[in-house]
């Protein structure tokens, strides 16, 4: 991603929590239903990061050009709905203002 894109991009940490009133098989099912691993994230959609926090579900930041959050967003609503309760939050990477706090 050039400097340009960079500027012109953003970041969003999705949370999947698991509904705690369906097992992995019906959530599975759900998403395949839904077709939420084709479509979700969405082409030329980054991602930065996947993680699992047990007991909670998923935490997903992505990147991507600001004129695509519907887009991004429509994925979510579309696949994982049904299956996951869903927030959204813009994201900002603050490791190199840590590090420099932790030098001081």
């Amino acid at each position: 991603m050039n400097n340009n894109e960079q500027n012109n991009s953003m970041e969003l940490t999705y949370l999947l929590k698991h509904q705690q009133d369906k097992n992995l098989d019906v959530i599975s099912t759900i998403l395949a239903n839904n077709a939420f691993w084709k479509i979700f994230p969405p082409e030329d959609v980054e991602v930065l990061s996947w993680k699992v926090l047990i007991g909670l579900g998923h935490v997903v930041t992505l990147r991507f050009a600001v004129s695509r959050l519907r887009e991004v967003n429509l994925a979510i609503e579309r696949g994982a709905w049904g299956a996951f309760d869903t927030e959204a939050y813009s994201t900002y990477d603050y490791l190199q203002v840590w590090q420099e706090k932790a030098e001081k």
